[in-house]
């Protein structure tokens, strides 16, 4: 099993020292009340852990380098916050520690329309900076569907719905603001498209998660609103259908924006939730950009596409409300996948394959989650080969967890066999470590580790994530 015992790690105490200097620099923007500290110790994985010590709201990179010189001076840990929305255990203090809330960080600093390019704080959330670009006809592309921080979406390399066209985070962070481990503030990158300038330090930071520097200004690439959008869905006899359409579609080169997957059971959730009449099978959601010439040759081509893998109810959403609706319930799927058990907590995966193995990674899994009898729904942004599992359980049923974790090493181990990675959006934080040294192997797990020694000796970014205690 890869997933961890929280009670085994140890953590640091904070001294009352460093509690007193936090309060004397940052007077009411730093808390030690239990609320306030049980709010940001927990996130929507399934694993429980004691709160961090305090919280400081951050609102400049000034405070995040005093902070962090602070805690550094005391050895105690400190744990970047964003909008919470980790689902691997990215923020759960587990070692103790300060949490550094940059949600106060929310300004957009720079829209540089002719360049394609926005600078903002960490704080500033994906829905936020759309918001802001409504006006000047761009937008950014990245959609992990809950409205996180930019911050917070840089730290795990997020995605989403939007990357089979305009890729990941990766692809999309030009520039950082990074506060290291000594409180030190260095910028990478540039406003340039690209650059060959030295070690690419912003790709480094970029997927993180924490462990080497903390994010507080990112630079990103914006992309022109599309003339014309429609989006489509269709229903299909099973599971295995819809993933043999969406490989077509792939690789009949279909410039698809966005190319989503729901199950049957995230189908029913998201009809009781958000008063929907979707038919009770897995569907497709599909958005097509460009010319309306060529959205409507896209639309055409893959509906024919969908027809001869039995497709069936083929409908539009031609109107910004209707396709609004669509794409609302869809991330509205976790919640209200949720709602289905109530008192449920979900043990939430995601992994990655190579396009032409994604048929068999899905089907294997829907088998042995059949077989299991444990609820589960599964969502995926397939059009790039990833694709999520959320298992139900009983938090007070402990062999529910131990049913979905075996479900989840199997699943993530059949990824790895295909070729694919054992998290394609979600990060490793606690719940994937024994998975990424399979992953990657002894020797680039010491490479990674390196890195991590030479930016952070004292160990007190984010301590625990990525590497499993041991290492």
């Amino acid at each position: 099993m890869n997933a961890p015992t929280i009670a085994q790690a140890l953590s640091r105490p904070t001294p009352p020292a460093c509690l007193e200097a936090l309060a004397t620099r940052f007077g009411a923007a730093f808390s030690t009340a239990l609320a306030v500290r049980q709010q940001h110790g927990r996130d929507e994985s399934p694993f429980d852990a004691p709160p961090p010590a305090g919280v400081v709201f951050c609102a400049s990179t000034q405070d995040v380098a005093d902070a962090v010189k602070l805690c550094a001076a005391h050895d105690v840990p400190v744990i970047a916050y964003g909008a919470g929305s980790s689902l691997e255990g990215q923020l759960l203090a587990i070692h103790g520690g300060i949490s550094l809330d940059l949600t106060r960080m929310n300004r957009v600093l720079r829209v540089a329309a002719e360049d394609l390019t926005a600078t903002v704080q960490a704080g500033v959330t994906r829905l936020q900076l759309n918001d802001e670009l409504r006006h000047t006809g761009l937008f950014f592309s990245i959609d992990p569907g809950a409205d996180a921080t930019l911050g917070g979406m840089t730290a795990t390399r997020a995605s989403g719905t939007n990357a089979v066209r305009y890729g990941t985070m990766r692809e999309n962070v030009l520039a950082l603001t990074v506060v290291l481990a000594d409180g030190r503030v260095i910028r990478t990158g540039t406003h340039a498209r690209k650059s060959s300038a030295g070690y690419d330090l912003t790709r480094l930071f970029v997927g993180s998660e924490g462990t080497l520097g903390i994010v507080t200004e990112i630079t990103v690439r914006l992309y022109p609103q599309p003339e014309a959008v429609a989006a489509a869905v269709c229903s299909f006899p099973d599971v295995a259908s819809s993933v043999d359409c969406t490989i077509q579609i792939i690789q009949a080169g279909i410039p698809i924006a966005r190319c989503e997957l729901m199950d049957a059971n995230a189908v029913r959730a998201v009809n009781a939730h958000d008063h929907l009449d979707l038919p009770a099978q897995p569907l497709l959601l599909m958005e097509f950009h460009g010319s309306p010439a060529s959205v409507r040759e896209q639309a055409e081509s893959v509906q024919t596409i969908a027809a001869e893998h039995g497709g069936s109810r083929f409908s539009w959403a031609d109107t910004p409300e209707e396709r609004t609706r669509l794409w609302k319930a869809r991330h509205h799927a976790y919640l209200s996948a949720l709602q289905t058990k109530p008192g449920c907590r979900s043990v939430t995966t995601d992994t990655c394959v190579p396009i032409s193995r994604l048929a068999e990674s899905i089907n294997d899994t829907v088998a042995e989650a059949d077989a299991a009898g444990l609820p589960y729904f599964i969502v995926g942004h397939v059009g790039d080969g990833n694709f999520h599992v959320g298992y139900l359980i009983d938090p007070a049923k402990p062999e529910e967890r131990e049913l979905a974790e075996s479900l989840n090493d199997k699943l993530v181990r059949r990824a790895l066999a295909l070729g694919g990675t054992c998290t394609g959006e979600h990060g490793i934080g606690l719940h994937k470590q024994g998975f990424l040294r399979e992953e990657a192997g002894d020797d680039a797990l010491d490479v990674m580790r390196a890195i991590k020694q030479a930016l952070d000796p004292r160990g007190i970014l984010n301590p625990g994530k990525i590497f499993a205690p041991s290492e």
